[in-house]
C-alpha cells in the first residue's frame, strides 16, 4: 500500500491542469520557490527546469524564470544555488550563514548549469518572441560558463569539481561519502536543522553529513569565497560526472545560440571549451563499474558505485564506441533490478537506500535529462521505459520531490514544482 499516494485516481488532463496549479501556487513574484516551507527561495536549476514547465502554457513566464535566476549573478560570473530575496527562518542554512557579500544575497557554490539548454528549448519553441530575450541573456550564460571552465577545473584537467555536495544538486549521494569523510566538521557553531521539521528525517541527510556540510560553508567563507582558492586548496573537490556532463550539454547548445546571434568570438570559446569533452569523459570513466563515476581530486579515488547520472554522456553528446556496450550493460543490469527507473544510486550496492534524498530514490529532473540523451543516440527501448515509470511514479503517488523505486511512492517535499514542470515538459501523455 502507497502510504503518500493521491487522495483519488486523476485523469491525465487532471494531472496536467494540477501540474499548473503547482507552478502557480509556487510562484513568488517573478521566481518560484520548489516547494513552500521546505524550500522558501529560488533554486538554480530547480528554476529552469520550472521555466521548461511554464514554457508548455506560458512562454513569457518562462523566460522571465530564467531572467530572474540571473539577478543573483556574481560580478565574476557564478550563477549561485541558491538566491535569497528574504530572509526566512523556516530554512537553514540562510543568507546570514553564506555572508556572500552579494545583492541580493546568495548562497557561495553554484549548482548543474542546465540554464543554456533550457535557454535554447524556449528560443526554439518562438524565435520571433525570444530572440530579443536570448540577446540579454547570453552573455549572461557565457559568463557563468566561463566561471565553471575557470574557476572548477583543477590545473591540467577537463573534468569539472564540485567543491561543495550541494553544488551537485545531489547532495548525499553515495558519490561523495570517501571524500566528505575527510572534512573535518570539528569546531562548528551549534545549529538547528529545519528541513527534518518538514520532512521525515529518514528521507533527507543525515546530521554527520549535515556538520561537514556547514563545515564546507564555513571553510568557503572564510576565504571570502575565492573559488579558485576553494578548487585548488579546499577540503573537498570531487570531478562530478552529473556537473560535467551537463555542461558539455550547456556547452554544446550555447555554441549553437551564439551562432544563431553571430558571436563568432564566443562560438570560437565555447569550441575550445568542447574540445577537452572526450578528455573529461577519459578521466570519470571506471572500467571496473562499467560506467562513469564521480572522482575524489585530493586522492585520484573514484566512487564505487553507479549514480544515475552516469548515463548522462548521451545527453553531454559523447559517445565512444568501445565504452557504449559496458555503459549500456551496466544501464541494463538497473533497469532490470528496479521496478521504477532511474533509482540515483544502484540498487544492488550495499550504500542504496530507497528513501534518503539521493542514496536511491528516483528524481523526475534526472530520468528527463537522462531519456533525452538515451533517444537522442538512438537508444529508445531505454528512454522509454524511463519515462513511463516516471509517469507511472506521479499518476500513483502526485507531485513528490522524489520517489522510491521499489514501491513507486512518493516522498520528500509534496506539490513539488520541478516535478509538476516534467510532467507537464515530457512525462504527460499530452506531450505526444
Amino acid at each position: 500500500m502507497k502510504s503518500q499516494s493521491l487522495e483519488k485516481p486523476f485523469s491525465d488532463v487532471e494531472l496536467d491542469q494540477r501540474a499548473i496549479a503547482i507552478l502557480r501556487e509556487n510562484e513568488w513574484g517573478g521566481y518560484t520557490l520548489p516547494t513552500r516551507g521546505l524550500y522558501p527561495y529560488q533554486w538554480n536549476w530547480d528554476s529552469m527546469f520550472v521555466a521548461l514547465g511554464f514554457s508548455e502554457f506560458d512562454l513569457e513566464r518562462a523566460w522571465t524564470e530564467v531572467e530572474t535566476l540571473f539577478q543573483g549573478q556574481w560580478q565574476n560570473g557564478m550563477a549561485a544555488h541558491i538566491v535569497f530575496r528574504r530572509d526566512d527562518p523556516s530554512y537553514f542554512p540562510g543568507p546570514s550563514i553564506w555572508v556572500s557579500g552579494q545583492n541580493p544575497p546568495t548562497s557561495g557554490c553554484s549548482q548543474p548549469p542546465v540554464a543554456a539548454t533550457v535557454v535554447r528549448d524556449l528560443y526554439e519553441k518562438d524565435p520571433e518572441i525570444g530572440l530579443a530575450r536570448l540577446k540579454e541573456i547570453f552573455p549572461r550564460l557565457m559568463a557563468w560558463h566561463r566561471w565553471f571552465h575557470a574557476m572548477r577545473v583543477i590545473s591540467g584537467g577537463a573534468a569539472i569539481a564540485v567543491t561543495h555536495p550541494w553544488e551537485s544538486g545531489r547532495d548525499n549521494s553515495p558519490d561523495w561519502d570517501s571524500a566528505l569523510s575527510n572534512v573535518d566538521p570539528s569546531g562548528i557553531a551549534d545549529y538547528t536543522r529545519r528541513d527534518t521539521g518538514h520532512v521525515d528525517p529518514s528521507m533527507r541527510p543525515t546530521n554527520e553529513e549535515y556538520d561537514r556540510y556547514l563545515k564546507l560553508v564555513e571553510y568557503g567563507r572564510e576565504t571570502g569565497w575565492d573559488h579558485a582558492h576553494i578548487t585548488r586548496e579546499g577540503p573537498f573537490a570531487v570531478a562530478d560526472p552529473g556537473v560535467t556532463f551537463i555542461l558539455m550539454r550547456a556547452d554544446r547548445d550555447l555554441l549553437e545560440l551564439a551562432k544563431v546571434l553571430g558571436a563568432q568570438d564566443s562560438a570560437h570559446e565555447i569550441a575550445t571549451w568542447l574540445y577537452h569533452a572526450e578528455e573529461a569523459a577519459d578521466y570519470l570513466w571506471s572500467e571496473r563499474l562499467g560506467a562513469y563515476a564521480a572522482r575524489d581530486l585530493r586522492t585520484d579515488e573514484s566512487a564505487t558505485g553507479v549514480s544515475s547520472v552516469a548515463f548522462l554522456s548521451y545527453y553531454a553528446g559523447i559517445s565512444i564506441p568501445r565504452r557504449d556496450a559496458r555503459l549500456q550493460a551496466t544501464l541494463r543490469r538497473i533497469l532490470e533490478v528496479s521496478k521504477y527507473s532511474i533509482p540515483s544510486f544502484d540498487p544492488e550496492h550495499s550504500r542504496f537506500d530507497s528513501k534518503r534524498y539521493w542514496r536511491g530514490p528516483v528524481w523526475a529532473i534526472i530520468n528527463y535529462i537522462v531519456a533525452r540523451g538515451l533517444a537522442e543516440y538512438g537508444f529508445e527501448r531505454e528512454a522509454n521505459r524511463i519515462r513511463l515509470d516516471t509517469r507511472e511514479m506521479i499518476r500513483g503517488s502526485g507531485f513528490y520531490e522524489y520517489f522510491d523505486p521499489i514501491c513507486g511512492s512518493g516522498a520528500g517535499g509534496g506539490h513539488f514544482a520541478w516535478t509538476a514542470a516534467i510532467w507537464l515538459a515530457w512525462a504527460s501523455p499530452m506531450t505526444d
